[in-house]
């Protein structure tokens, strides 16, 4: 390359990252709960709701997700010492000073025993509330794995069995939940058990496309539209019974015999004195996106909010659309700014390390080698991008001749589903650290 397509291509990884960290202020959670909550003259306004506080004896705050530390803290701002306790359960590390709040640190993606001991310290909190009893539960992503209390029967290895294999199926994060919520003595609406009679109002930050929230953290304070029978359809369409523990599969088999409780289901009275407010979800974030690639000069276009399934397909889809812009124009001209976000999965078949926005990047890289220039990142919202301490991966349409002059072969590295070796021998790892919020993935497409 010359020193001028040298200085364009790294002003065009920047201007990636400065357009990912735009989307990723937007969805601030301490901003998005300011935007939709206030104390006016004693009453908590939450948009168009009002909350006498008069007419309350206690305000209990629970919680749980990666976004739990920076909801807290907003809440703590709005409502102050008026919060009676309050706990919720975090990802290790994923923490901020609180004073009325304590704060839980745990293991995601896989649960562990302090998720497990937070729960049931969770629940013990949910019991204490009563009719003059106002519950705030902030809800965000990893909300699932962080919030971990077996139902009876079932140990916290049982989950973790369950929970590994689910992940390296591929299978989608309402397929997972699903099952989580019908091996979950907390999620399936049963939080919401718990509280009532209390008046119970939850926060979302959403991190499901669709923006569901029986799906949003395994759905603790809603209805549960799924079934035992849902249960043992995914088991069997992922190929994965034999790697369950015997207790799981038991207790999924009984459960579609009727033979225990269902979780809870729309018309509980357990509902009816809940609300649900979503904060801020992914298409929040790619319409921040969107504004500052236009600023940088930049005809944008935001393909959707909504993208699942196989990571490697999706980067395929996204490379072929990069390459019709140079080729036509279509859909838009360049320069050109191509956004994208939810939630892709990642079949196992290797025992690399990564996670799915850096298989993306490297299967993207793979599709653009060679082209006009071209730059992609993809990361997640929250910071981490599967086991790894690293948000996402940023490539460019040199990536793979780079890979191969230091020996690097790219094809074997994703096959082994190792992308985050991958891109830590060429330093084209996206690390953030810790953001305190989370709606799913962005992945930015930048064509010249």
């Amino acid at each position: 390359m010359t020193r001028k397509d040298d200085a364009l291509l790294k002003r065009m990884r920047q201007d990636s990252i400065d357009i990912f960290y735009q989307g990723l202020a937007a969805v601030d959670p301490v901003t998005c709960i300011h935007t939709c909550c206030a104390l006016e003259n004693a009453v908590f306004r939450v948009n168009n709701q009002a909350y006498p506080l008069d007419r309350f004896e206690k305000i209990i705050v629970l919680g749980a997700g990666k976004a739990g530390a920076s909801m807290g803290r907003a809440m703590e701002e709005i409502l102050g010492d008026r919060i009676t306790s309050g706990l919720i359960i975090v990802k290790t590390g994923h923490t901020t000073p609180l004073n009325r709040i304590l704060l839980v640190e745990a293991a995601h993606p896989v649960p562990d025993e302090k998720g497990v001991r937070g729960a049931q310290k969770l629940l013990d909190l949910a019991c204490q509330a009563d009719e003059k009893t106002l519950v705030i539960c902030l809800i965000s992503g990893g909300g699932s794995a962080l919030m971990t209390y077996p139902a009876s029967g079932l140990t916290l290895s049982d989950k973790q069995e369950t929970t590994k294999a689910l992940l390296e199926s591929g299978a989608s994060i309402h397929e997972i939940n699903t099952i989580r919520k019908h091996l979950s003595g907390i999620k399936g609406g049963l939080l919401a058990k718990a509280v009532y009679p209390g008046t119970l109002m939850c926060l979302v930050l959403s991190d499901v496309v669709g923006d569901d929230p029986d799906i949003i953290a395994s759905g603790p304070c809603t209805a549960d539209p799924g079934t035992f029978g849902q249960c043992l359809s995914i088991i069997r369409t992922r190929g994965i019974g034999p790697r369950l523990p015997k207790s799981v599969l038991e207790h999924l088999e009984n459960g579609s015999k009727g033979l225990m409780p269902e979780t809870l289901k729309q018309g509980d009275k357990a509902f009816e004195r809940v609300t649900h407010t979503i904060i801020a979800s992914n298409i929040k974030s790619l319409e921040a996106a969107l504004e500052k690639a236009e600023t940088l000069g930049y005809h944008t276009l935001i393909l959707s909010s909504l993208v699942e399934g196989e990571t490697r397909d999706v980067a395929a889809f996204h490379a072929a659309i990069a390459k019709q812009v140079l080729a036509t124009g279509h859909p838009v001209k360049p320069p050109a700014c191509l956004l994208s976000g939810g939630e892709t999965t990642v079949t196992i078949r290797g025992k690399g390390k990564g996670g799915r926005n850096q298989e993306f990047a490297l299967a993207s890289a793979l599709h653009i080698k060679g082209k006009e220039t071209i730059v992609i990142l993809s990361a997640g919202t929250d910071g981490t991008d599967g086991p790894t301490e690293a948000a996402g991966a940023v490539v460019d349409h040199t990536t793979v001749q780079r890979a191969l002059d230091i020996g690097l072969k790219p094809e074997l590295y994703l096959e082994d589903n190792n992308a985050f070796v991958f891109f830590d021998r060429l330093s084209d790892l996206f690390i953030t650290g810790p953001t305190h919020t989370n709606v799913m993935d962005l992945r930015i497409l930048l064509i010249r």
